[in-house]
Formats: structure tokens, sequence, C-alpha cells
């Protein structure tokens, strides 16, 4: 199935739609329970299931620092690594670029901060 949206309903500025995508179809608005590194915290997967949940939202950023693309990519890809064959919505991580900047290892092109 291609990636593509629908419009199911309208109501003033508000809309209904289908997002269609190669993993599945997700009925929106939607809710979409966060696995930031690849798992939904506390929350088993028959239970997402049971749940009707269609996608799941992660993030980019820490899926790259940890378990790292290469990881990922010898796993199978992101659907294979998290055991989720419906849809998943990554999200870039810009805000933890910055907002966990002390956390990040210097990189051989940029010397550690020497401010103290």
């Amino acid at each position: 199935m291609p990636f593509g949206f629908e419009i199911l309903q309208t109501s003033g500025p508000a809309r209904r739609g289908r997002l269609l995508t190669p993993h599945g179809s997700v009925e929106t608005p939607v809710f979409m329970p966060v696995g930031t590194v690849a798992s939904v915290k506390g929350v088993s997967q028959e239970m997402l299931e049971e749940l009707g949940v269609e996608i799941l939202l992660g993030n980019t950023y820490h899926l790259y620092l940890r378990p790292g693309v290469e990881q990922v990519r010898a796993l199978g890809g992101l659907h294979r690594f998290m055991s989720w064959p419906r849809a998943i919505l990554t999200d870039s991580g810009g805000f933890q670029v910055f907002s966990l900047r002390e956390l990040r290892a210097p990189s051989p092109l940029r010397p550690a901060s020497t401010a103290g």
C-alpha cells in the first residue's frame, strides 16, 4: 500500500482522516503511544494490540544514540527491531539534540567544552 491521506469528514477547520502507510492505515486524529527507544514502557505489545493501537511514536535521536543505526539495520530495520508490524512515526529528535547536549560525547571535529 502506498503512502497517502484521505479526508473522511470535515467540520469547520477540523477534519477526520485516514493516513495510509505500507504497514496499515491510521485513523486520525489518533493517540500515539510513545516508544522513545523503540519500546513503550510499562505496556506489553499484546496490550497495545488489544487496545487497537494503530501507530507508535519513536524518537530518531534516541534511536541514533542507542542502539544506533547499524544495530537497527543489522536487525532488519525498525519494524523488526521493535517487533511492531503496524505503522511507526519517528520525530527528528531535534529538541533532544539541544536539551541533552551535556550528555553528548565530544565530536572529533569539535573539542569538548573547557568552560567551568
